[in-house]
C-alpha cells in the first residue's frame, strides 16, 4: 500500500466525456518560423488527413514564432480559407515558447504538435492521441527508434539522434526511447500542471517535459513511427546539441537537488489499481511477506555473488561489508517499490538511510558470525564462510523485514491515505493579467508576460464535483467512463467566433 497521503494535484484518469457538436476534442499545433515555403501544403495535407480519419472535431493552430518572411501573411490567409485553422502569432522565437503559450491557451482535451515538414507519416497520428483520448496515458510522443519504426535519414542524424537519447538514459535515467521526434501529444488537464515546470522555451523543452513527466510517475505512450528525413531542415544541429547537453546538466541537477515540485504532478490516491483493496489479492502483510520473500531470495544471491567476487581480492570481513552495503541499499530499493508500493523520489533519501542502519545491523550479525567462525577453526573452508552466512543472512532477514514494516515504511493506516477530499476535475485557472493581445480562438485576452503562468481559456463548463480519493462520481469502483459522441469535423459550434 502507498504510504504517501498526498492526495495529488491532477485528476483521476478517465475516459474524456462527451463533448458539445463542434467543440474540439483534438488541436495539433504547428509551431513555424520562416516557413512561408512549406506552410500551406502542411496544412493542407493535414487536414485533408484528419478530415478522412479522425472522427472528432478538431483545430489546426498554426503558431509562428517571430517569423520575419511572409508565413504570417500565409497563415492568416489559411485561417480565413480553412474553418478548423486558427492563426497565432508570437512576437519572440523559440518553438517551446510556442507550444507552452498555445496549449496552455487552448480548450482542447487533447494538445499535440507536429513539425511543419511533416516527417512522419500521418498514419500514426490516430495512435498517438487515442491512448490519451480513453484516459489510458497522459503523454504519447513518437518514436523513430522503436523496433517497428522504418526510418529514412543520414548516418549522421541517425549517428546524433541515438548518442543523445543515450546520454539522456545515462544521466537522467530516461525510459523513453526518442526525445527529439516532432511528433507528441498529452493531455490538457496534465499539460495545465506540468508546463509551468518546464523552463525551457527552444529544442529542449519537449525532452525537459517527457524527464519530468516519467519521474513524476505519468504514463507516457510511445508510437512507432514512418519517418523520412527532411534535407531541407533548418535546424542548426551544433547550436541545438550544446543547448540541449545544458539543458541535460540543469535538469539533472535540479532533480538531485529536489529542487523540483513533482508532487503536483500526482494522481488521486486511488487511481492506481495498485492502492485499492481488492477480493483474493493477498493484501496487507501476506502481500508484504511475499514480495519480501521474493526480493530476500534475489538480494541473498546478488549478496553471495558480490562477495565471491569481492574475496578475491580482499579479507572476509572487507568482502562482506562491501557485498552487504551494495546488496542493501538495492534491497531498500527494491522493498520500497515493489514490497511496500511506495512511488515517487519523494522520501527515498531518508528511506535510504535508514535502510542503512538496518544494514549496519545487518552487518553486526554477519560479521560477528564471521568473528566467531574464525575463532572456532583457523582457517574455515570456503563452503564453511557462506553456510554461516546464509544462516546470519537469514536472521538478518526477519529482522529486516520487521523494521522495515514498522519503521522505514510504516502502513499509515486507511485514514491517513483514503479520507482524504480531492477535486476529481480539473478546474481552469483564472487569468492573468499580462500584455492584451487576439488569443488563436478570435477572443481578446490578456496573456502573461512570465513565461510560465497558464494562460486564460475560451469559456467552456467544466463542472467540478467532489469525491472520495479514487471513488467514481456516485462512489463506486466500477469504471465510471463515458464514451465520445463521433462528430463531424466540420460541424461548428454557434458560439465559436471563428
Amino acid at each position: 500500500m502507498r504510504t504517501d497521503s498526498s492526495p495529488g494535484t491532477l485528476p483521476a484518469r478517465e475516459h474524456l466525456p462527451a463533448a458539445a457538436a463542434g467543440t474540439p476534442v483534438l488541436d495539433v499545433v504547428i509551431p513555424v518560423y520562416n516557413e512561408e515555403k512549406d506552410l500551406q501544403p502542411c496544412v493542407r495535407r493535414l487536414h485533408e488527413h484528419l478530415t478522412r480519419t479522425f472522427p472528432y472535431a478538431f483545430r489546426i493552430t498554426i503558431a509562428d514564432n517571430a517569423s520575419t518572411d511572409t508565413t504570417p501573411q500565409v497563415a492568416a490567409w489559411l485561417e480565413q480559407e480553412i474553418p478548423e485553422v486558427t492563426n497565432f502569432r508570437l512576437e519572440q522565437k523559440g518553438r517551446g515558447r510556442a507550444l507552452r503559450t498555445v496549449w496552455s491557451a487552448s480548450n482542447a482535451p487533447i494538445l499535440a504538435y507536429m513539425d511543419v515538414d511533416l516527417s512522419t507519416d500521418l498514419n500514426a497520428l490516430l495512435p498517438l492521441v487515442a491512448p490519451l483520448i480513453s484516459g489510458h496515458s497522459d503523454l504519447a510522443i513518437g518514436s523513430r527508434l522503436a523496433r517497428t519504426s522504418r526510418v529514412v535519414r543520414g548516418p549522421k542524424r541517425e549517428f546524433i539522434s541515438r548518442a543523445y537519447n543515450m546520454i539522456l538514459r545515462g544521466s537522467l535515467q530516461a525510459r523513453f526511447s526518442d526525445a527529439q521526434c516532432g511528433f507528441k501529444a498529452i493531455r490538457r488537464d496534465v499539460a495545465q500542471v506540468l508546463l509551468p515546470l518546464v523552463e525551457d522555451t527552444g529544442w529542449f523543452f519537449d525532452t525537459e517535459m517527457l524527464v519530468l513527466a516519467e519521474r513524476a510517475g505519468l504514463r507516457i505512450h510511445e508510437v512507432p513511427v514512418d519517418w523520412v528525413d527532411d534535407p531541407d531542415s533548418t535546424v542548426h544541429i551544433v547550436r541545438t546539441a550544446t543547448d540541449d547537453l545544458k539543458g541535460v546538466w540543469r535538469v539533472g541537477k535540479a532533480l538531485a537537488t529536489g529542487s523540483l515540485s513533482l508532487d503536483r504532478l500526482t494522481r488521486p490516491f486511488g487511481d492506481d489499481p495498485r492502492d485499492r483493496d481488492l477480493t483474493n489479492v493477498p493484501t496487507g502483510l501476506a502481500r508484504q511477506l511475499v514480495g519480501f520473500c521474493v526480493v530476500g531470495a534475489l538480494s541473498t544471491l546478488f549478496y553471495l555473488v558480490l562477495y565471491s567476487l569481492f574475496r578475491q581480492f580482499s579479507g572476509s570481513q572487507t568482502a562482506n561489508a562491501l557485498a552487504l552495503l551494495v546488496s542493501a541499499v538495492a534491497n531498500t530499493a527494491a522493498n520500497r517499490r515493489l514490497t511496500f508500493g511506495v512511488r515517487g523520489r519523494g522520501g527515498a533519501v531518508r528511506h535510504q538511510a535508514q535502510g542503512l542502519v538496518v544494514f549496519g545491523i545487518g552487518l553486526v550479525l554477519t560479521s560477528g558470525s564471521l568473528a566467531a567462525l574464525d575463532a572456532a577453526g583457523s582457517s574455515p573452508a570456503h563452503s564453511t564462510e557462506l553456510a554461516v552466512l546464509i544462516a546470519a543472512n537469514l536472521a538478518a532477514t526477519v529482522l529486516r523485514f520487521l523494521l522495515f514494516r514498522a519503521w522505514v515504511f510504516p502502513d499509515r493506516g486507511e485514514s491517513d491515505t483514503c479520507a482524504s477530499t480531492v477535486v476529481a476535475a480539473h478546474t481552469p485557472a483564472p487569468p492573468v493579467h499580462g500584455t492584451s493581445t487576439t488569443s488563436p480562438y478570435g477572443t481578446t485576452a490578456a496573456y502573461p508576460t512570465a513565461p510560465y503562468a497558464p494562460l486564460p481559456q475560451r469559456a467552456v463548463p467544466h463542472p467540478t464535483t467532489q469525491v472520495r480519493a479514487g471513488e467514481a462520481a456516485d462512489g463506486s469502483w466500477r469504471d465510471a467512463t463515458m464514451r465520445l459522441q463521433p462528430v463531424r469535423p466540420h460541424d461548428t459550434d454557434p458560439r465559436d467566433p471563428r
